[in-house]
């Protein structure tokens, strides 16, 4: 049976992109988002890499992305004496943006294209027949459609509704706190990263042009996940663990104002099931990563174009989701595996 309407759960990176892709694809698809708005995580921020600029531009997006974010040229390694270690260009282009601009964006064009997406929609369940999906809501409202995308993140219901007993996420073992401070007290070159080895926590800060302020991050090893401290204590934190470095993270975080984001990292190193038989995962709901490798969004986005690729090529969707995760699987997998290696240095 060919698709013509897919639900998607989620309206983050994943499930915007799939959106747009599937739009691009000629098949219509609705988002359905549990947040009242597009600025979940506003303080944190994230970089698209080239691979993931590539996958934007396939589906049209990447001039709304460009148009939002800061290049992002080089890295520099340093250790905690502030020496340097390393340099060298990032392959591009790649580009950083708030986690809040990139959802904007994406749903700013995708609603430009006539998609539809709804706010205030958590979803609470799902059943499939031999002729569609349907969809129920916190609210009490129900969709329909012939299939339907989990881009529900990591803590995805879908993936238990394809597999209960798929696996939980993994704490990694470290928290990351996301900040920024006015300025540029550093004298960074502007859109060139600043990775620190320190002595106890790995810290990276860039100065995106034009922007006004350094942007910084902190992985910190925690035996517990920290779950729900407050934007101050998550600062303390990163400032604790950063303040015997000849490096400077600790004045930069001592800067920062209330705009802090702090949690606690996992991944997903495999999940068995993708998909069912009207049911299919894409983004994190299937291959979360810690974001060391900075591939996250990426990932995701190159999900979006496979997938509806997928559903334009193969009139059952069963055949389309094994081709789906035929092309994604072994990549992402790695991919997941490299940040987790990269995350515990």
């Amino acid at each position: 049976m060919t698709v013509h309407k897919v639900i998607i759960a989620g309206g983050g990176v994943a499930g915007t992109a799939t959106a747009l892709a599937l739009w691009k694809a000629g098949i219509e698809a609705e988002v359905y988002e549990a947040h009242a708005s597009g600025g979940a995580d506003a303080g944190a921020f994230l970089t698209v890499m080239r691979n993931g600029m590539a996958a934007l531009a396939g589906i049209g997006a990447a001039e709304a992305v460009n148009a939002v974010s800061f290049p992002a040229r080089a890295v520099a390694l340093l250790d905690a004496q502030g020496r340097r270690l390393g340099h060298r260009p990032i392959e591009g282009p790649a580009r950083s943006l708030t986690r809040a601009a990139l959802y904007r964006a994406l749903q700013e064009l995708a609603i430009t294209r006539g998609i539809r997406v709804h706010h205030g929609k958590r979803m609470t369940g799902a059943s499939s027949g031999p002729d569609g999906v349907e969809v129920g809501f916190a609210d009490g409202s129900r969709v329909t459609g012939d299939v339907l995308v989990g881009a529900d993140g990591i803590h995805s219901r879908t993936r238990r509704l394809i597999d209960p007993d798929a696996p939980e996420p993994r704490y990694s073992g470290q928290h990351v706190v996301y900040g920024y401070a006015p300025g540029n007290p550093a004298g960074l070159d502007p859109d060139e990263y600043h990775m620190v080895r320190g002595s106890r926590a790995f810290f990276g800060l860039t100065v995106p042009g034009g922007d006004g302020r350094t942007w910084w991050f902190a992985r910190v090893h925690g035996e517990e996940p920290a779950a729900g401290l407050r934007p101050e204590q998550w600062r303390e934190l990163a400032l604790t663990m950063c303040r015997d470095d000849a490096t400077p993270a600790p004045a930069l975080i001592a800067a920062s104002g209330a705009d802090i984001v702090g949690g606690d990292s996992y991944d997903i190193p495999t999940t068995p099931h993708w998909h069912n038989g009207r049911m299919v995962l894409a983004g994190d709901a299937a291959h979360a990563a810690v974001p060391a490798a900075a591939q996250g969004a990426s990932m995701a986005i190159e999900d979006a174009v496979a997938l509806a690729t997928a559903l334009h090529d193969h009139d059952d969707p069963t055949t389309a989701f094994a081709a789906y995760e035929d092309r994604r699987r072994a990549e992402t997998e790695e991919t997941v595996a490299a940040s987790a290696r990269l995350g515990s240095r």
